[in-house]
């Protein structure tokens, strides 16, 4: 392959093949980079004829991963967890460091080569458990912010870490004198740029946004990041603290989250080319010659790294049970681990097999990393006594709101949304009980009086103890698909005849979520459009009577459960609405022809009516299935216009 072209077409192909495999297999797409590389380069089919353009291509991936680093380096959101980032992230990089130039002197690596190798093997991965911890839930719970607060202060290691790579690869007389040198370089720089950069980037991102161009906005966001990456590269520094440094000042402005959207598929696309060339540079005759190499690093990576995270989150006031989650969480290695490992490499600083062994370990411990994410529960509650008693407290407390309630709503999130829906139900007398993993939301709002209490409704234990058994109704206020299933898995076994409703962001979870047994899918962009249309008809002199009406009929029209009213004496003939769709109970006696018979053997929307509900035996049943069997003793709710429902009560009492 003589082209450049060969070159990208083949990278892509291979790229887009390898995730779509790793994402089937439910793997993290940033192995599949690695395996690709694996297969294309020196020790695979050796499809990259010039490594140096490769590589020299993937190091803008790091720079664009450094500038979304720098974008999120907010002095208040630092300091807001300056305990936790400064603490415990410190202690466990600094400890997982000093092991590692403990164990390199006994083994005779150099010292520079021991130190930078201990910065990478501290790291964790800030994409795959940043993605996890919020898949899961766990992102306000008490081990989610002491990871959090842990690959903060990673992100930001790497920034000195890269500075003192270069000094570390110069002979030993030198290496003092460089480190001051890039030490001083690196102060004077960041300084002048940070004091100049504060004034004088916020008044020129306004004047390119008043152009009202987004292509002209794209350059201009290219040209900062890569400019201060060429300004720090050109004073002996590297290209990552550059971009770090640009994305810390755009930080500072109103614009920062247009940045990070614009910028983010080039940090994906680049970072993902930085793995490939991570994965090219993998020998795999050299990993097998010292397997058992491979093995020791991962072992004692996953062990040390494990035993000073429990001891630091220990001293820093976790309980036992928070401190093992913490430290399974971020024993693995993490993507920066490749950036430094890859510059140990590029500067000749230790040995290839070294590095290549270190490599490979934290290519094996990303595979087991989801792994102990997921078992990391199981194995609190296995191995650390005081867990049950904290759990049981938890389940004491949930039950004790409960306990007195009947007939109640159980809300699962506590947010915005969770508590706009628990003020409208306690305002027509009913009671709930909310669930939330937020410790401070739940601390705040229970001191206020309202009934919340510290829980995880995806937990079978914790539902029973919000008196599952007990409540009318269960809502999901928090628009996350893969909770809510979970939670609906959990309902539907311990009370099949429950209604939960469920929010979503989109129309196209709705098949999803009712699928998997919602009784009603509430997505934002519905509700949004159909309040912006009320508004404008509105405003646009359509009289409030047809505007509340027309609402009304489109809401009926979406939810069913909204759909229909049982018609009394007191309804007007010559009401308007007396024609729509009405409710209407059957009660089906030992003579009725539909006894034995499927919903679906009587075609009753033939008819023109549907069975909207069933009651057997004191359970209702919402929105039946088509092949529940009637029972004598039934109660079927028919919904349908006066005609269709008389047509379809025949056939439930007398067949045809």
């Amino acid at each position: 392959m003589t082209h450049t072209l060969d070159f990208v077409l083949l990278l892509l192909g291979a790229s887009v093949a390898g995730v779509m495999l790793f994402n089937r297999l439910r793997l993290p797409g940033e192995l599949a980079y690695l395996a690709i590389g694996a297969l294309i380069g020196r020790a695979g089919f050796g499809l990259i004829p010039d490594e140096a353009s490769a590589r020299a291509l993937a190091e803008f991936g790091v720079v664009f991963l450094m500038f979304t680093i720098g974008l999120e380096f907010s002095l208040p959101h630092l300091l807001s967890m300056k305990r936790l980032v400064f603490g415990l992230g410190a202690a466990q990089v600094g400890a997982t460091t000093l092991l590692s130039l403990a164990l390199g002197g006994l083994l005779g690596v150099p010292l520079g080569a021991a130190l930078v190798l201990g910065g990478a093997l501290a790291m964790s991965s800030t994409a795959l458990l940043s993605k996890l911890l919020i898949d899961r839930l766990e992102l306000d719970a008490p081990h989610g912010r002491m990871v959090m607060g842990v690959l903060l202060f990673q992100d930001l290691a790497v920034v000195p870490l890269l500075v003192l790579i270069p000094a570390l690869s110069q002979p030993p007389d030198a290496q003092l004198r460089l480190l001051m040198l890039a030490g001083l370089k690196a102060t004077v720089l960041l300084a002048t740029v940070l004091y100049f950069g504060q004034r004088l980037l916020g008044r020129w991102f306004l004047i390119v946004a008043r152009r009202r161009s987004s292509q002209l906005f794209m350059l201009n966001v290219l040209l900062v990041t890569l400019g201060l990456a060429w300004l720090t590269d050109h004073f002996g520094l590297s290209l990552a603290l550059g971009a770090f440094v640009a994305g810390m000042l755009i930080s500072e402005t109103e614009y920062r989250y247009r940045v990070e959207e614009d910028i983010k598929p080039f940090r994906d696309v680049l970072l993902g080319l930085f793995l490939v060339t991570v994965g090219t540079f993998l020998d795999g005759r050299v990993i097998i010659d010292h397997v058992l190499l491979v093995l020791g690093l991962l072992v004692v990576m996953l062990l040390a790294k494990f035993a000073v995270v429990l001891a630091a989150a220990r001293v820093f006031g976790a309980t036992p049970g928070n401190a093992v989650r913490t430290g399974l969480w971020l024993c693995a290695g993490g993507e920066f681990g490749f950036v430094l490992l890859s510059q140990m490499s590029a500067n000749g600083l230790g040995s290839a097999v070294l590095i290549q062994s270190a490599v490979a370990a934290v290519v094996l411990s990303l595979l087991v990393a989801p792994f102990l994410v997921q078992w990391s529960n199981r194995l609190v509650m296995r191995f650390v006594a005081s867990e049950w008693m904290l759990r049981s407290m938890e389940l004491t407390r949930v039950a004790a709101q409960s306990l007195s309630t009947e007939r109640h709503v159980i809300i699962c999130g506590y947010g915005r949304t969770g508590q706009l829906l628990a003020r409208f139900v306690e305002q027509e007398g009913v009671a709930y009980v909310a669930l939330d993993l937020d410790p401070d939301r739940v601390r705040e709002a229970a001191s206020a009086g309202e009934t919340v209490v510290y829980g995880d409704a995806a937990r079978r234990e914790t539902l029973i103890a919000a008196g599952v058994a007990r409540a009318a109704a269960v809502v999901v206020s928090y628009a996350d698909v893969g909770s809510a299933c979970r939670v609906m898995d959990l309902v539907r076994e311990l009370r099949p005849d429950i209604p939960v409703v469920v929010r979503a962001i989109e129309e196209a979870q709705l098949e999803k979520l009712t699928r998997e047994g919602a009784a009603e899918v509430v997505t934002d962009i519905f509700e949004t459009s159909i309040t912006l249309a009320s508004h404008t008809m509105a405003l646009t002199g359509v009289p409030l009577s047809r505007v509340i009406r027309r609402v009304r009929d489109i809401r009926s029209q979406r939810y069913a459960l909204l759909r229909g009213y049982f018609h009394g004496r007191s309804d007007a003939a010559d009401d308007p609405e007396a024609t729509l769709e009405r409710l209407h109970s059957v009660a089906l006696t030992d003579g009725a022809r539909c006894i034995g018979r499927s919903i679906a053997d009587l075609a009753l929307p033939d008819a023109g009516a549907k069975v909207s509900a069933v009651r057997r035996r004191g359970i209702r049943a919402l929105n039946p299935e088509p092949e529940l069997v009637f029972e004598s003793g039934d109660v079927v709710v028919l919904l349908g216009t006066p005609e269709a429902l008389a047509s379809a009560e025949t056939r439930l009492l007398q067949g045809g």
